[in-house]
Formats: C-alpha cells, sequence, structure tokens
C-alpha cells in the first residue's frame, strides 16, 4: 500500500542542523544566523520600522546619549500590531524562532525600534531584558535586525550562557553609572560592572550586514557600543514567546507601554499581563501567533 505523501520531507541532515542550533540556543542563549532574512522581508522589515518611527507610541523615548548624538526607542506601541502583520506573516520570521526552540507555536510579543545617530552616543549599558519584562520561559527570542552595517568593534555583545542565571536588576540607564539599579529594593542583586572585568566574561558579538540577524533569550546580558558622528545604528527588535511562557512579577512597575486608561489608546496585551498573579501562563488574545497560522489562539 503507497503511503500518503502529507507534506514536505525533512532530510536528516536538516533535522540534525536543526537540532545542533536548538542546542546552540539552549546553551548559549544567543546565536547569529547570517543572511536570513530575504531583500522582501528586510524591506518589510524596514517599512515597520520607519511606521513606528512616523507614529511614536506612548514608549518613545531618547534616552541619555552621554554624547552629541540622538539614542532613540520606541517600544510597544498598541498600535503597531497592524502594520507589523505583514512582516510577520513572512513564513521566514516564525520558521526561525521555532527552529531554535525546537517547538512549533510562537507569538508576537511586541516590537522595539531603536537609532542611534547624529554624533557620538554612549555605550548601552549592560543589561537584562528580562527584568523589565512580565514573562519568563524557555521559548523566548528577541530577533534583533540592523538596517546599517556593524563591525565587531560596534557589534551588539552578549555574555554567552548567562540566560540561566541569575537574573539582575535593571538599568536605569543612568549616564553616570551603568549598573544603577533600576528598582533598588534589594529583591534584585546589582548588575555587575562587565566593562571593568570583560576579561572574565564570555563576551560574544558578530559583524552584521542588511539580512543578517542575531536571535537571543531576553535573560541573556547584553550591551551595544557607542555610536560616533561618522556612524548611525538603526535596529528593529520583533519579541516572541511560546508555550511554556509564564507571568513573572518583578519587584516594581517598570512599564514603559500604556497603563490603562493615561491616554485614549488602547492597551497594550503587555501592560495587562503585570496584572496577572505570578505563574499565570502568559497569553492575550490580542497578542498575534505566528506560527502555526492554523492553530488556536492561546487560552487565558
Amino acid at each position: 500500500m503507497q503511503q500518503e505523501n502529507t507534506g514536505p520531507q525533512i532530510s536528516e541532515e536538516a533535522r540534525s542542523a536543526d537540532s545542533a542550533l536548538t542546542e546552540r540556543y539552549r546553551r548559549d542563549g544567543v546565536v547569529y544566523l547570517h543572511r536570513a532574512l530575504s531583500a522582501a522581508t528586510l524591506s518589510l522589515a524596514q517599512k515597520a520600522y520607519e511606521w513606528s518611527l512616523s507614529h511614536p507610541g506612548p514608549g518613545a523615548a531618547e534616552l541619555p546619549s552621554k554624547g552629541s548624538g540622538t539614542f532613540y526607542q520606541d517600544l510597544a506601541n498598541p498600535a503597531a500590531f497592524a502594520h507589523y502583520q505583514t512582516l510577520l506573516d513572512q513564513p521566514e520570521v516564525g520558521d526561525i524562532v521555532a527552529r531554535l526552540w525546537g517547538k512549533d507555536r510562537v507569538w508576537f510579543m511586541y516590537e522595539q525600534v531603536f537609532t542611534k545617530s547624529g554624533g557620538t552616543t554612549r555605550r548601552t549599558p549592560w543589561h537584562q531584558d528580562s527584568s523589565y519584562l512580565p514573562i519568563r520561559g524557555s521559548d523566548l527570542a528577541v530577533m534583533w535586525i540592523p538596517f546599517d552595517p556593524v563591525d565587531t568593534e560596534h557589534a551588539l555583545e552578549f555574555v554567552a550562557g548567562s540566560h540561566r542565571g541569575p537574573l539582575f536588576d535593571g538599568s536605569s540607564f543612568d549616564p553616570e553609572d551603568d549598573t544603577a539599579p533600576l528598582y533598588g529594593d534589594g529583591q534584585l542583586p546589582r548588575l555587575p560592572d562587565i566593562e571593568a572585568a570583560r576579561a572574565d566574561w564570555p563576551i560574544v558579538s558578530w559583524r552584521t550586514d542588511p539580512g543578517d540577524i542575531v536571535v537571543f533569550h531576553p535573560a541573556v546580558l547584553h550591551g551595544g557600543a557607542a555610536t560616533e558622528p561618522s556612524r548611525r545604528r538603526r535596529t528593529l527588535s520583533l519579541r516572541f514567546f511560546g508555550e511554556d511562557s509564564v507571568v513573572a512579577s518583578r519587584p516594581g512597575n517598570a512599564a514603559m507601554e500604556l497603563e490603562a486608561g493615561s491616554q485614549d489608546l488602547k492597551v497594550h496585551p503587555l501592560t495587562r499581563m503585570r496584572g496577572l498573579p505570578d505563574g499565570t501562563p502568559f497569553g492575550d488574545p490580542d497578542f498575534p501567533l505566528v506560527r502555526p497560522r492554523s492553530a488556536p489562539k492561546r487560552p487565558l
């Protein structure tokens, strides 16, 4: 009896490569993927980025640059979901994340845009994104998409394996002290001064060109180099979560997202997650399901 063809067949070599990639992501918490995005998908990513620049959300702000340049960011704009959907519909976006996790279901959490330009800017302090976010789990990913070439000297840097703990207090981005705590109530240990003892840490980084991406777990310690007057760095981060994600309580409310009732805009689901008990399954109908598109929305 002839066996029914149920879909594309995956070779053993491809399975082995995916398994190795998943293991590396689990071990190091960060991977570099050369030419991971097609030209079409990169163009859609840049259009989404430009939309964010033209439509600042409640989290838009200029961070202290400690120089003549501008260090701008915006994140978790409640209006962004509709304008990022075409990008999220590109199969390669969800496929990359699913391969890293070795899991099939991927939800989009929020976007974040960065621009360093117009002169010198400070180094982005070492920090862990998880310190600021009401979520924990293994199946988490930040897809860092550069729109300008970034050489190794000016690259985003990571402490390999640091996503396995401990979780430190967040950086308050104090221009005079990179380790100044965000919360400062003692519930989380203060950030170590990694720059003062770089040789003691397994720091990794990669030169990147448009089309390359770096994907990392939000609990990985990371920081970015300063920029110079002749350099500009434009990046888009897409943040995803999977089925093992749960709500994580944090010492204080560091939300830069829209607070309920503060503006005449829809509240971002990330803000709603902050009000749920620790350990609650992380999910909300407003978080777009990226992969598989036919799967049901995650129940609350």
